[in-house]
């Protein structure tokens, strides 16, 4: 895993975000002053009459969508981030889209297709609502579907391009049976359901191509490939140094080379895993509570993660993998953050809380 980091430094569109970040923060560690430290600012800040559970960025960047627990789905507008210093006064951020009573319960999870063209939410009344989007006018349009063959909450979602017909298919998870669905967006129709979990499955993610990763409550990470039609690894990752213990595993991601996952489990564990070498690289603690959220910086350089700690922490991933990772706490809600979302390209992301917020953050041009 030691070549890792040269490789991504050959992505010369984020250089920006080593740059941003390389000085200040891997000079400075958790316990040293704060003088330092990379500032995010709270750009925008969206306020809700319920917990936020999710937001996700277009893949285009210019707009994010936002769900509540409040049955509330908006369609916001992000912001131009050229005149942020560090002495901003956030604001509330321009919702060009919004939806009351979007769901007959919580909205828990959103993903936006590849193409942007597609969104889908998930919730607690167990059904997921497909609906097309037009870039252009940035409304939704159409008719939506309602997607109803789970049979408890909906958790988590995310898309896939299925490159033989050019198709989208939507990949679904949640409690009750614990199945894991596929749906062919263009008709609307599940046709395959995914079994072998034995608990809630909290976390999807997809990488490009037709594989995708599931973390449950059961305390396992399956890979699923489509063409094969079923799981082709599963994982414990073990939590307890010295043990194999594992936790419930709320929060899974994939490097986009597809070498490296991370999960976020309860215990406040985060642990690397080598895909190729099929095996754990190291656990961390980078919270003191529940681990909910992780993501990779776009070019892989850093982890965001969020924790029922209230905080969002960033991780270096610069260096030699199997050494202690510098951790900085960069963002702070007042109760427990739910998500964390990094956009597209630029160097800012999007948290969600149960303090009834979403917020925008951004590091000040230096």
């Amino acid at each position: 895993m030691k070549g890792k980091s040269k490789l991504q430094k050959t992505d010369a569109r984020h250089r920006t975000e080593a740059s941003a970040l390389t000085s200040p923060f891997l000079s400075v560690s958790l316990q040293q002053s704060d003088q330092n430290r990379p500032r995010f600012v709270a750009v925008t800040t969206l306020e809700d009459v319920q917990a936020v559970r999710c937001a996700e960025f277009h893949p285009n960047g210019r707009i994010y969508a936002v769900g509540s627990n409040s049955k509330t789905f908006r369609i916001c507008e992000y912001p131009s981030l050229s005149e942020i210093r560090e002495d901003h006064s956030t604001y509330q951020p321009t919702v060009l889209f919004k939806r009351t009573k979007h769901h007959k319960g919580s909205i828990y999870c959103m993903a936006w297709s590849p193409a942007g063209d597609l969104i889908a939410t998930g919730s607690n009344d167990k059904t997921v609502k497909l609906m097309r989007f037009n870039e252009t006018q940035k409304q939704l349009e159409g008719q939506e579907m309602e997607l109803t063959m789970h049979d408890g909450t909906v958790r988590d979602l995310c898309f896939l391009e299925d490159s033989s017909n050019k198709s989208s298919l939507l990949i679904s998870g949640g409690a009750g049976d614990c199945k894991i669905y596929v749906t062919d967006c263009e008709t609307s129709t599940p046709f395959q359901a995914l079994s072998g979990h034995g608990g809630h499955v909290l976390s999807l993610y997809n990488w490009g191509g037709v594989m995708f990763v599931s973390g449950s409550q059961d305390k396992t990470v399956r890979f699923w490939d489509l063409r094969t039609r079923g799981c082709v690894n599963m994982v414990t990752p073990a939590t307890s140094p010295g043990s194999r213990q594992g936790s419930p595993v709320a929060a899974v991601c994939v490097d986009p080379s597809g070498r490296l996952l991370v999960s976020g489990h309860e215990d406040s564990s985060c642990v690397l895993y080598d895909i190729r070498g099929n095996r754990p690289i190291q656990c961390f603690k980078p919270h003191s509570a529940d681990v909910r959220s992780i993501r990779f910086s776009p070019s892989a350089y850093y982890l965001l993660t969020a924790g029922y700690d209230n905080k969002l922490v960033l991780t270096d991933l610069q260096g030699d993998l199997t050494m202690p990772l510098p951790s900085v706490v960069v963002a702070q809600h007042t109760d427990k953050v739910i998500s964390g979302r990094w956009h597209p390209v630029d160097f800012s992301f999007l948290s969600t809380s149960a303090d009834k917020t979403a917020t925008l953050w951004a590091l000040p041009p230096i």
